[in-house]
């Protein structure tokens, strides 16, 4: 059996959030895959729209056997149990969340659809604390 290597990044400044990173976390072992490495959480503004509500972050790198498109609807599937009905495509802006789960990297494949871009660019290369999470996780176990 092949196993694919991701990176995920995982965001929540609704409730509690680090017991929603904490939940977000124990779904992804339990449906996606196995955990790797995972960073330390991070506490952030918001960036991109204002809010009193601040992030914790944490990036992880799991193995799993599913496809790109499976990983996105399963991790949009823990959103919405979660809590996260609709997101911030729907509203056209970013606002408050009680989870965010991006793919950032999926192996070293380079994709583009209208769903899913792979590698994530904005949290890849734009967002310098999303850069240090994922450079940790990143590194060989």
């Amino acid at each position: 059996m092949s196993y694919n290597t991701v990176i995920l990044l995982l965001g929540s400044n609704l409730n509690q959030p680090e017991k929603n990173i904490q939940t977000a976390l124990e779904k992804l072992e339990s449906k996606i895959g196995t955990i790797l490495r995972k960073s330390e959480i991070l506490i952030t503004e918001p960036l991109e729209f204002d809010s009193l509500n601040n992030f914790c972050n944490i990036a992880v790198n799991l193995k799993t056997q599913i496809s790109p498109f499976r990983l996105l609807s399963e991790l949009k599937s823990i959103e919405r149990e979660m809590g996260r009905v609709l997101d911030s495509a729907y509203y056209g802006a970013y606002q408050d969340r009680i989870i965010d789960i991006d793919i950032i990297l999926y192996n070293d494949i380079n994709f583009i659809s209208r769903h899913l871009v792979i590698p994530h660019h904005k949290n890849l290369y734009e967002r310098e604390f999303a850069r240090e999470i994922i450079d940790y996780v990143k590194q060989t176990i």
